[in-house]
């Protein structure tokens, strides 16, 4: 039986693929940034309920969000499939999230198509905001939790074929220092300087650099110094701030010495600091027993460029997923080795042969994968099992 219903899946993404990549093509066409997705957003929703599966539109927060649940008899595994659908400000879709919702709604259809009668659930997430606002983060903070899943799961293209272990916990800091103007040739004394307490923020994040662990990343931008003439002391200087570790607990303990040091600048010049701690991105707790059943069904339908994982890669909104189920994100090849995504090359290779191929690869992968944890729930306890021994360990080294 496990059989015929990887063959039946398998031969229904076959059967409805220009569908699917008719569906990635017109997103590609139309990028939105997060969370405004409306067109890709209501699309992907449209698609899921003209096949039997229950939207529910608008969830945690985001009006471009949305849950579609589809469940075949009482019981058995709850399969979560995430998608993202938002463009990149001045790229359109520079990172290929325009292949996402198709794959993955491939997946979920051809899983409904050939059910027989073991029971099982599919819960599509549509996430909005990856690039930008970290849609996943809002919708946890909102009450999305995503433990109604057993495992989740994503597709994402690339120059290869993989899955991810680890990938880089980061704070997102919005940092405002308050000054007050004055002539600064006339009356310097009643100036206090928002930008001169910005450089002496800057300059002691640099000396703190020498003092953090080798994993540390420390990264800031100056985003409004006030826009006034020399001779007017700053009274607003805004900047954007980020922390990068490997584990979020290192990161928490960084912000504590950047929020001192901001503490500091305000003293030393008067000033007053706005300091926002806008969003915390997990790190992922990786599950190799899940990854390794990724590659297995990768290599088995023939899926370009299959390498082994990706050792460590950059913030992402999904490992905040990831501390609280079980996860991994089949990245599929599409266009060549050391490509890099957010680039011309991935715009030009959006709407190609070998991006309709990836639609169909990670559909098809992440559909096989699902087969194989309807019929072995052992698989589902040994995933659970390594989850919950790896978060553990991550607690215990916070």
């Amino acid at each position: 039986m496990e059989k015929e219903m990887l063959a039946g899946a398998n031969t229904w993404i076959d059967a409805k693929l220009p569908d699917l990549t008719g569906m990635a093509d017109d997103i590609f066409d139309h990028p939105e940034l997060g969370p405004h997705e409306e067109y890709a957003s209501s699309r992907l929703c449209q698609y899921l309920e003209n096949h039997g599966f229950t939207v529910e539109r608008g969830i945690g927060g985001l009006k471009t969000a949305f849950r579609a649940v589809w469940k075949n008899g009482k019981g058995g595994p709850n399969l979560g499939l995430l998608c993202e659908y938002d463009a990149l400000p001045g790229l359109g879709h520079g990172c290929g999230h325009h292949m996402q919702g198709p794959a993955i709604l491939g997946a979920a259809c051809a899983l409904q198509q050939a059910a027989d009668d073991r029971p099982f659930t599919i819960t599509v997430y549509g996430t909005p905001g990856e690039e930008n606002i970290s849609g996943k983060y809002i919708m946890i903070q909102n009450g999305i939790h995503f433990e109604d899943l057993d495992v989740a799961l994503m597709m994402h293209g690339g120059p290869a074929t993989q899955t991810d272990i680890k990938c880089l916990a980061c704070a997102d800091v919005k940092l405002a220092f308050h000054g007050k103007a004055a002539h600064a040739a006339l009356k310097p004394e009643a100036g206090r300087s928002s930008l001169d307490a910005t450089m002496l923020a800057f300059h002691a994040l640099e000396c703190l650099r020498e003092h953090v662990p080798s994993d540390v990343k420390i990264h800031y931008n100056i985003l409004d110094a006030g826009g006034t003439k020399a001779n007017v002391v700053p009274s607003y200087t805004c900047t954007d701030l980020y922390v990068r570790a490997d584990t979020v607990g290192t990161v928490k303990t960084v912000l504590k010495r950047v929020e001192n040091i901001v503490r500091g600048a305000e003293l030393m010049t008067d000033t007053r600091a706005d300091f926002e701690v806008s969003k915390i991105l997990d790190n992922k707790i990786p599950n190799l027993t899940l990854n390794l059943i990724l590659m297995k069904h990768a290599r088995a339908l023939g899926a370009p460029n299959c390498q082994e994982p990706r050792e460590r890669t950059g913030s992402t909104d999904f490992a905040n997923v990831m501390h609280r189920v079980p996860g991994s994100c089949i990245r599929v090849a599409f266009v060549p080795d050391g490509t890099s995504s957010h680039s011309q090359e991935f715009i030009a290779a959006g709407k190609s042969g070998k991006a309709h191929e990836a639609v169909r690869f990670g559909a098809k992968i992440l559909a096989d994968t699902c087969v194989e944890l309807i019929y072995h729930p052992e698989e589902v306890s040994a995933m659970k099992e390594e989850f919950k021994t790896r978060l553990n360990a991550e607690i215990g080294n916070s």
